[in-house]
């Protein structure tokens, strides 16, 4: 079982790389001509990054961890909730969704998997930013060249309990995984445009979605902004919860995780939480 169950994370992580290299080709080259034109901070191209390694180390393989652990939940999930627990059975739950809202059009399903997902996300991040659970997020926070390459540097912890926790609560709740063939492109190319080194704050719509310089902003020291703009993707969360910042004719710079020593290799990064978890 262990050596058929290793073959499929082998299978899965080849798959994952034949869909994520020609996505990176085209991020690559896209951030690269906006940058080159409208930059939100002078400094190195992301190419020349000091910690690209370990940017690059994420980008690759935050994709297979999720997948891995998210289709692990839902097995699980399927099995504890539901009493499904055959392959054929877990197919046919999944396959299409299930309950009220997998009778909705999928176009329907893929907004609402939006809307809630950054709704559960905001207040995610938000513990993220308070007391034993900052370690974790201060990975994220550690990139002081922040850059569309920055956007998976997510330790496990985080990823986990953040993105991947609330996929298999919605897709357990019924919606079908086939609303991933449009949320996912769109959370990838999102995810990536608001790391980027961009001005751009897109005028009024800065308050319908979130853009790089709201973003950017979320990044900076803590008496900058740094722990304002915790929403994903809909600013709106932030404009009700009173944690909206967009300083009109300023641009944010200076990033990295403020009186945090975070280390710059992944490996490294990996022990950081725990090893601030023994020292207090």
């Amino acid at each position: 079982m262990s050596g058929a169950l290793f073959l499929e994370v082998i299978h899965m992580w080849g798959e994952t790389i034949l869909k994520i290299v020609p996505v990176t080709i085209v991020l690559a080259l896209v951030f690269s001509v906006l940058s080159y034109f409208w930059a939100c901070n002078p400094g190195n191209p992301w190419w020349r990054k000091k910690e690209l390694v370990t940017d690059l180390c994420y980008w690759f393989f935050v994709p297979l961890m999720a997948r891995v652990v998210r289709i692990g939940l839902l097995v699980l999930g399927a099995s504890v909730f539901f009493g499904i627990k055959d392959p054929d059975g877990l197919i046919a739950f999944y396959d299409n969704g299930h309950g009220p809202l997998a009778t909705l059009p999928l176009w329907v399903q893929a907004l609402l998997f939006l809307v809630v997902s950054d709704f559960l996300l905001y207040w995610t991040h938000r513990m993220f930013h308070s007391g034993g659970f900052w370690k974790y997020h201060a990975v994220h926070h550690s990139s002081e060249e922040l850059d569309w390459i920055s956007a998976a540097r997510f330790h496990p912890a985080n990823l986990f309990l953040g993105t991947v926790a609330v996929d298999v609560i919605l897709l357990m709740a019924g919606i079908s995984p086939n609303v991933m063939l449009w949320v996912g492109p769109f959370t990838i190319f999102h995810s990536a445009f608001v790391h980027a080194n961009l001005s751009w704050t897109l005028g009024p719509f800065r308050y319908v979605i979130a853009t790089p310089v709201f973003h950017r902003w979320h990044h900076t020291a803590l008496d900058r902004g740094g722990d304002t703009n915790f929403a994903g993707t809909f600013p709106v969360w932030d404009i009700m919860f009173g944690t909206f910042r967009m300083p009109e004719g300023e641009l944010p710079d200076n990033y990295g995780a403020e009186n945090d020593a975070v280390p710059a290799s992944i490996e490294g990064q990996m022990v950081y939480p725990f090893r601030q978890l023994v020292r207090s």
